[in-house]
């Protein structure tokens, strides 16, 4: 950690900086911890001169979480678009069985947070880019819009989606009612719930991080949290104690769901995550 960057910290907290410790992670910008002469560490997120990074919106979202739900997220300290101090979250080991079931119930109780639309009152980020969030009332309409047809739309303009995959997602758009139904209400999600995003200490959950937050269908969030292995058997047992699915999640929604996750990939990465979309547009007859 260069000396601005430390006199930038000591600035924004009124509080000298003994030492900084590289962490790993982080999207957009470097992460590390900084102990102040309190004795406090926090976590600092610095993105490059330069950037367009957009941390006061990551900022935005952790403040959203703490003050409209009992999610357990890092307070803030300080956020800036090229700087984010936040409260340093203690972790140890990984996910385990009671660490899923805690999970559970953490956003079984976010999921019954109810809004008023679909998206938020501002335009967020999930991974660094943009996630448009225009308020809707129909979640249908939302997720055709404003998650697959726009990433679809980004990741084509970067050259990274074909366009023939394009116009097949947007027939699959069109179709969309075929398999998706309006939800009894806009639920309250983290947005990004992947392993990196869920903080474990000792077999407990120690705090939710990177969000990507808006109301949606929480349908959504439980498709995300499948498809790079974050969650199995003992958090979905657990959370339909308190929120049971409906037929047909496992087998149809979660893949249509996860369409949009995968087209972030493609538009960060490209690679293997265009084929993926394929698969999941064939696989609906698109």
């Amino acid at each position: 950690m260069n000396a601005t960057l430390i006199d930038r910290i000591r600035s924004a907290l009124d509080m000298d900086v003994v030492r900084t410790l590289p962490l790993a992670g982080g999207c957009v910008g470097d992460v590390s911890a900084a102990e102040l002469a309190s004795g406090e560490r926090v976590v600092v997120k610095a993105a490059p001169a330069g950037t367009n990074a957009k941390l006061d919106l990551e900022g935005w979202m952790l403040s959203y979480l703490h003050d409209h739900s009992a999610l357990p997220v890092p307070s803030v300290r300080h956020a800036a678009p090229d700087l984010l101090i936040m409260e340093h979250v203690v972790t140890s080991g990984g996910m385990t069985a009671s660490a899923e079931q805690e999970a559970a119930d953490h956003l079984a109780a976010l999921h019954a947070i109810r809004g008023d639309a679909f998206g938020l009152e501002r335009d967020t980020l999930i991974g660094g880019l943009d996630q448009p969030n225009t308020e809707t009332a129909s979640w249908v309409t939302f997720f055709a819009e404003q998650r697959l047809l726009y990433m679809a739309g980004e990741a084509h303009t970067a050259g990274r989606l074909p366009a023939a995959l394009m116009h097949r997602v947007e027939d699959l758009c069109g179709r969309l009612p075929t398999w998706l139904s309006e939800p009894a209400h806009p639920s309250l999600i983290h947005g990004d719930m992947w392993t990196g995003n869920v903080l474990c200490d000792g077999g407990r959950i120690a705090g939710f991080v990177d969000p990507a937050a808006y109301y949606a269908d929480a349908e959504i969030e439980l498709a995300f949290s499948t498809l790079f292995g974050t969650f199995g058997d003992a958090f979905f047992s657990r959370y339909q104690e308190h929120r049971p699915l409906a037929p047909g999640f496992f087998e149809e929604r979660r893949d249509l769901y996860n369409l949009y996750p995968l087209l972030v990939h493609v538009r960060l990465f490209g690679g293997s995550y265009v084929q993926s979309v394929e698969r999941t547009l064939k696989k609906f007859g698109a």
